[in-house]
């Protein structure tokens, strides 16, 4: 039997937080649109699009 110890994470510590958020039908259709475009899932899609965009709001 092997010495290596197996390190199993909590659930959540990730760096990643689960949130909940409402969203229009159109928008919603063209996330969709993205994600069967590019293979990947709503979740993948909606977190390249928020760490690109996020350093370009200015709050007026």
């Amino acid at each position: 039997m092997s010495d290596q110890t197996i390190k199993i994470r909590k659930k959540g510590d990730d760096g990643y937080k689960v949130i909940s958020m409402r969203i229009k039908d159109g928008t919603l259709q063209k996330l969709d649109e993205l994600s069967q475009k590019s293979n990947r899932s709503r979740n993948e899609i909606l977190n390249i699009i928020l760490e690109n965009a996020i350093d370009h709001v200015e709050i007026n």
